[in-house]
């Protein structure tokens, strides 16, 4: 595709971004044939369908959520050009699309998107939590710039991405007060049949935990499981059962939740990775997220 009608482009956009082409056909002061019409304009340009009718309603397909992007950033640029020229200058500023993996503890989140904030130009986050399966399919439409995940992409995926690892730590089993002064005393034994949260069997964390327990001969009575490692934490926090977390947040997590430190168990790992459609990363801001992971946070 050499040349590109904007007009075209400024049509598709409006009917994507309300749904509609009645309602874009408001905003733009046009006929509904004449914006049909110059929607499968562009359509023959790019080679792909932007659209198909699904009954009576417009759905985007993967093609047309891409273009989107490209259309949104384009008609961005243009009304931060008319401002400008105003006379009221405005901060250009870059969009981070970021899909997190519900498994992922937010603490670790926040430290691994932190560095995205202080960069110039400003960068704006939009995240959004959901379960690695779905967040990839996103990464692979490109309606996401990067993953963050504790886990790689599975290798039966048929999603053409690239695991960025961030870095790895031990994790440290907490507790309440009542149930951590229990277990330090003759630990790993005083684990047995001891109340236990666990994350749920599809997320990272599950199988090194239980590998562990089994080779040291364990039986914690597992009275939770949890795919939210958020919602893990407040039942560990109310008391239900002991739990592990990523030693690198293990003192923001004891002071947040008032826990209390069991013990580490350097034998279990976590590794946290940044996955995205490029094998070498050019998003600013996920290099930013990249670089400060490998040399900070997990350094």
């Amino acid at each position: 595709m050499n040349w590109l009608n904007y007009h075209h482009l400024l049509y598709f956009w409006a009917t994507a971004r309300h749904g509609s082409i009645t309602r874009a056909c408001e905003e733009l002061h046009l006929t509904p044939q004449t914006v049909s019409a110059q929607i499968r304009t562009l359509e023959k340009v790019i080679g792909e369908p932007l659209f198909v009718r699904a009954g009576r309603r417009l759905e985007i397909t993967d093609t047309g959520r891409l273009v989107y992007r490209f259309a949104d950033e384009i008609f961005s640029l243009g009304r931060e050009l008319t401002e400008t020229l105003r006379g009221h200058p405005t901060t250009r500023q870059v969009t981070l699309h970021v899909g997190m993996a519900d498994a992922l503890p937010k603490l670790i989140a926040h430290h691994v998107l932190e560095p995205a904030l202080s960069l110039e130009p400003s960068v704006r986050i939009v995240c959004s939590v959901g379960k690695p399966d779905r967040l990839l399919a996103d990464l692979a439409t490109h309606e996401l710039d990067v993953v963050i995940s504790d886990a790689p992409v599975p290798p039966g995926l048929r999603v053409r991405a690239y695991n960025h690892l961030l870095g790895e730590c031990t994790v440290t089993l907490l507790g309440s007060r009542s149930l951590a002064k229990r277990c330090r005393r003759g630990f790993p034994r005083s684990l047995n049949h001891t109340p236990m949260l666990l994350p749920t069997r599809d997320t990272a964390l599950r199988h090194p935990l239980e590998r562990w327990l089994e080779d040291n001969d364990l039986h914690p009575e597992v009275v939770g499981e949890f795919a939210d490692s958020a919602v893990l934490k407040v039942f560990g926090q109310h008391g239900a059962g002991v739990f592990a977390v990523p030693t690198v947040v293990e003192g923001e997590v004891r002071r947040q939740y008032k826990l209390y430190k069991i013990a580490e168990i350097p034998e279990v790992k976590e590794r946290f990775y940044a996955i995205s459609v490029e094998r070498k990363v050019r998003h600013p801001a996920v290099a930013a997220i990249y670089e400060t992971a490998r040399e900070t946070i997990f350094a």
